[in-house]
């Protein structure tokens, strides 16, 4: 795999009720080069993931309307875009919609932790698209089994890719979505409904342990 065939098979995935952030074009928020911006972002992430390395993979569930949906980055709003750049040097991110730029609560968490940690990870969804409740396509709803087995040779392509020392899954949804794929993982609470205390507590704990394993060694 390269980057630019993962982003290709990314392209080609169209599902009812989905949100395709590197394909479909939003008619409230985007314009016409929204999805070519998304992924170009994507793009870098992955050239950059590969040029530098990296230490883990963080899994969410699946894109959210606030984030993923507008960025094409995995637990990544508009907000923390400028985050990225700066923390693995990636030149070129752009803002893919029209109007102001949108924060997501989980994106904010999940940045503040990465920026605690200088965590080199990788960020992205067992279910890398954003599904949508039909009567309101800016709502979130979990994917379904069914949605997740069209897309699961995507996931699994990029950790046999990536190679992450460590897997974690933020939430029981993606932990069970990963274990479908035979994947262990270091379960942590999910940052959002307030669940960010846990949430760092639970990281400081992986990184700190891994910390001490790599200091023995």
């Amino acid at each position: 795999m390269t980057p630019v065939t993962f982003v290709a098979a990314l392209e080609q995935v169209s599902l009812p009720s989905v949100f395709n952030p590197y394909s479909d074009v939003c008619p409230e928020h985007d314009h016409a080069t929204s999805a070519a911006i998304r992924r170009s972002n994507l793009l870098l992430y992955l050239q950059k993931a590969a040029d530098r390395g990296i230490d883990s993979v963080w899994l969410g569930r699946d894109c959210g309307y606030r984030g993923a949906r507008r960025t094409g980055i995995a637990l990544t709003d508009e907000r923390q875009l400028a985050a990225l750049a700066e923390h693995f040097s990636i030149h070129g991110l752009e803002k893919a919609t029209a109007g102001d730029i949108v924060a997501e609560r989980t994106a904010t968490e999940v940045w503040k932790m990465i920026r605690e940690l200088r965590a080199r990870t990788f960020l992205w969804n067992v279910f890398p698209f954003h599904p949508y409740d039909p009567q309101n396509p800016m709502s979130n709803r979990p994917h379904r089994v069914a949605e997740f087995r069209e897309a699961e040779d995507i996931l699994a392509a990029l950790l046999d890719w990536l190679r992450p020392r460590v897997v974690v899954t933020l939430g029981n949804d993606a932990a069970r979505a990963a274990a479908r794929l035979g994947l262990k993982s270091a379960l942590v609470r999910h940052p959002s409904y307030g669940g960010h205390l846990e949430f760092a507590r639970a990281l400081r704990c992986i990184y700190g342990e891994r910390s001490k394993a790599s200091a023995t060694n």
